[in-house]
């Protein structure tokens, strides 16, 4: 991977999925089952995302987000840490659109 590519990733993304499935007390095989990945995703896999070797794909990050009901950018962003209680803290819906004419 080019230098430019490594740039653009996340430097702590792979320590909060870390930190969110070990809080969850899940094993890597049981976080996998938990967010219904077992026919795309296999326990290599998430050890690779975790020590920041591979980047997960866009869906498993929304369905991590959604199960721990934290914002996507709370993963994506390093200057934002993880809430102290996961599933507690409220959650930004984001900005609605004005309906198209």
């Amino acid at each position: 991977m080019g230098k430019a590519a490594q740039k653009l990733r996340p430097k702590r993304l792979g320590s909060k999925l870390a930190e969110i499935r070990s809080r969850l007390q899940l094993s890597q095989n049981g976080l996998i089952r938990q967010l219904g990945f077992t026919d795309a995703l296999v326990r290599e896999e998430i050890s690779a995302f975790e020590r920041g070797v591979r980047v997960p794909p866009i869906l498993f990050l929304l369905e991590i987000a959604r199960a721990v009901d934290v914002p996507v950018e709370t993963l994506i962003d390093d200057n934002l840490d993880l809430p102290k209680r996961l599933g507690s803290a409220s959650k930004d819906v984001g900005i609605k659109r004005k309906p198209r004419r």
